[in-house]
């Protein structure tokens, strides 16, 4: 038996629906008790990585190597999956990896003894994971293919609408994330295509966010994020609680954090 747990997010990925009816367009996420095995993943060159851990049947390293040569540590993972006409379908697994060290659990400090259901309803607690000045690797291998224009477009809404909210969304705003979406305009993500986002923990001027797409038979493509609260609110895409593109993802993560800050 499968169990899965859905929540709609807003993902549009278009197929014809029978008899002429309109298409229908909705994304959900899900944990699931199996995957096939995956397919051998595109080689990134984004850091250096140690041992292969298999996570819901996608190998992920345990470790990898980036930017300042710091080792990030794989400390959650998830899926997101889509749903057409009722039917689940894999989209892509994600791996979070960040620089597990003293700053990083002395940042969090505050919910040290919190029970991972306490965390995961704690949007203070996310935010403080998204400031945490610590290096970030997040991993994203993709399980069923797609346009990369269609996954810039999720990006960029969910993206401008948090800035939006937040009122950090200017004139500078608007054109970094364009340049995020023109980014993926013109890829295919094959199944095992692997993009990923780096964080530095103290990132240079113009370099806030680096992001990479590695596919099968082509050169690895990489994009610099110049802008702190466009490179901030992917950051919170990815780790932001309820908000976030995968609840499994952040229930990975309140699960590990509330082990860690225990014997901290």
């Amino acid at each position: 038996m499968c169990l899965f747990t859905r929540k709609e997010v807003g993902f549009k990925l278009r197929t014809p629906a029978a008899g002429g009816e309109g298409d229908r367009e909705v994304l959900t996420t899900t944990r699931m008790s199996s995957l096939p095995e995956a397919q051998p993943q595109a080689s990134s060159n984004v850091g250096s990585e140690t041992e292969t851990v298999t996570v819901e049947g996608i190998p992920f390293p345990a470790e990898i190597t980036a930017g300042s040569g710091n080792p990030l540590s794989l400390l959650a993972n998830g899926i997101t999956d889509i749903e057409i006409h009722f039917l689940q379908i894999k989209y892509n697994a994600i791996g979070i990896y960040l620089h597990n060290n003293d700053v990083l659990l002395g940042h969090l400090q505050s919910w040290k003894g919190k029970s991972a259901d306490d965390l995961l309803g704690d949007d203070a607690f996310f935010q403080a994971l998204v400031s945490a000045p610590v290096e970030k690797l997040f991993r994203v291998v993709v399980i069923k293919e797609i346009k990369g224009s269609q996954y810039g477009v999720q990006l960029e809404s969910s993206v401008r609408d948090r800035l939006v909210a937040a009122d950090k969304y200017d004139d500078d705003e608007e054109e970094a994330l364009e340049k995020v979406a023109d980014f993926f305009q013109a890829k295919y993500f094959k199944p095992a295509s692997v993009i990923t986002f780096h964080f530095p923990a103290t990132p240079p001027a113009g370099a806030a966010a680096e992001i990479s797409f590695a596919t099968e038979g082509k050169d690895e493509a990489k994009m610099r994020v110049d802008n702190e609260n466009v490179a901030g609110m992917i950051q919170k895409w990815h780790l932001g609680g309820e908000s976030a593109v995968s609840p499994t993802t952040v229930r990975s993560l309140a699960d590990r954090f509330a082990a860690l800050l225990s014997a901290a």
